[in-house]
């Protein structure tokens, strides 16, 4: 705080400049290579440094690599948490479902490699490294559940629909949209839209 009691923020050290560097080039790497064809000479390459100084920051490989897991798992959940935190107070719960779909889709296919990387790793990488990422999925998840349970019990969303099962066959088809999406093809707002009405007309109370 300075002297006027205004907050202010210290810029981030040369350090952490450089470590953030190398976690964004291998998420990025990571999202378009895959596991297997993730080479820290590649990270290396994208971050600008040379590929013996990312063992001043990661332990190894897989360590980098689960830390931009667990980073994509972590930073849909907060984005999504932060625009359902930016909603009126009265929004309606379906509202905020289709809120909720709308800032998964646009984060994952425009804003985060991390997400991107997480989504598409998490079969291929080794199951230590999924422990992790595995207990942050499970916050982001219950954060979809409970968006559902409210919604039920507002009379928004059927009352015989198993909320469980929609939720993750949900998610599922959000999560391997990286797989087809070709925006050349379909607008990610289409995208959206479609999305959007699989719950509205697929789980909607009428």
């Amino acid at each position: 705080m300075d002297l006027t009691g205004t907050e202010t923020t210290r810029p981030a050290s040369k350090s952490a400049q450089t470590r953030q560097r190398i976690l964004d080039a291998a998420a990025e790497v990571l999202s378009r290579k895959g596991y297997a064809g993730t080479r820290l000479a590649d990270v290396a390459a994208v971050a600008g440094v040379q590929a013996p100084a990312i063992y001043y920051y990661f332990s190894s490989r897989d360590g980098l690599v689960e830390e931009v897991m667990w980073e994509g798992a972590h930073r849909v959940r907060v984005h999504v948490e932060e625009m359902l935190e930016a909603m009126p107070d009265d929004s309606s719960a379906m509202d905020r479902l289709l809120v909720a779909v709308d800032a998964h889709l646009r984060y994952e296919l425009q804003v985060s490699d991390y997400a991107t990387a997480s989504i598409r790793n998490a079969g291929h990488v080794p199951e230590q490294l999924r422990v992790r990422p595995a207990a942050e999925e499970a916050l982001y998840s219950r954060l979809w559940r409970d968006l559902f349970v409210a919604a039920q019990q507002a009379g928004e969303v059927r009352a015989d629909l198993d909320v469980n099962t929609f939720r993750l066959l949900l998610l599922g088809a959000m999560n391997w949209v990286v797989e087809w999406w070709n925006p050349r093809t379909r607008s990610l707002d289409e995208l959206v839209a479609t999305a959007q009405g699989m719950v509205r007309h697929g789980a909607g109370a009428g």
